[in-house]
């Protein structure tokens, strides 16, 4: 904890990239642990019903899963994402780049963030375009529709789909220039956004994850425990050092 507060103190230009493990601790299920989505047992897999072509024909069937699985709207910031308000707002940290759609950076404070798979909170009519709420989309009975009829699809990219190249420029500068690069709460196996930490050529890369990375990094410091509970820590600690 002493050397990664060193690190921080440090750093004037520090980058945040996260998945799915800085929003365990609020409650939201990760995809591929044991608790995970993926583990959902059903005749389809998770995997294909969170797919572009699922979706497009089968929408109901979509819909009721990513209702009940993916959209949790009572969900509330944990030490992780305050954290990263402060070292914002004092600022060391320039971006967050996170792979999450629950939008819990940004219900924290932070002002720079980069979503890599869209937002549970961005809505729009495929027929005319207008936008609508995540609760709207939440309790619509099985699948939202506009005013005009069209279905609503969430903002969200599903699998065969592609990332948003301006999201991936935005990124990938933001990493480039980063003195300090934290990998947190992610297993790094999602593709193309794990090849992102490759653009690092700053001085200290941080691992902070439960568990393995699937991707081997020469990290400076590799610390196995729940995000959360680190940045809690090191909030502690912080204005003493």
């Amino acid at each position: 904890m002493e050397e990664l507060i060193r690190i921080l103190k440090q750093s004037e230009n520090l980058v945040f990239f996260g998945g799915a493990g800085v929003s365990t601790e609020s409650g939201i299920p990760d995809f591929r642990s044991a608790k995970g989505i993926y583990s959902t047992k059903g005749e389809i897999a998770p995997e294909e019903i969170v797919s572009h072509t699922f979706f497009m024909n089968n929408p109901e069937e979509f819909y009721r899963f990513y209702k009940e699985k993916m959209m949790h709207l009572e969900a509330q910031p944990n030490a992780a994402h305050q954290a990263l308000v402060k070292l914002e707002q004092e600022g060391k940290l320039k971006a967050i780049i996170t792979q999450n759609i629950d939008g819990l950076h940004q219900r924290a404070g932070s002002k720079v963030v980069y979503e890599l798979h869209g937002s549970i909170h961005r809505n729009y009519c495929m027929k005319c375009g207008k936008s609508y709420r995540a609760d709207f989309v939440k309790e619509a009975l099985g699948v939202p529709r506009c005013s005009c009829g069209g279905i609503i699809k969430p903002d969200v990219v599903l699998y065969e789909e592609g990332l948003d190249n301006k999201v991936i420029e935005k990124s990938i500068q933001a990493i480039e220039k980063a003195d300090t690069l934290i990998v947190g709460g992610t297993s790094l196996i999602v593709y193309p956004a794990a090849s992102f930490v490759d653009y690092f050529r700053g001085k200290h890369l941080i691992v902070i994850n439960k568990g393995e990375t699937g991707k081997k990094l020469a990290a400076d410091l590799v610390i196995d425990r729940p995000i959360g509970e680190v940045f809690q820590e090191v909030m502690k600690q912080w204005d003493d050092k």
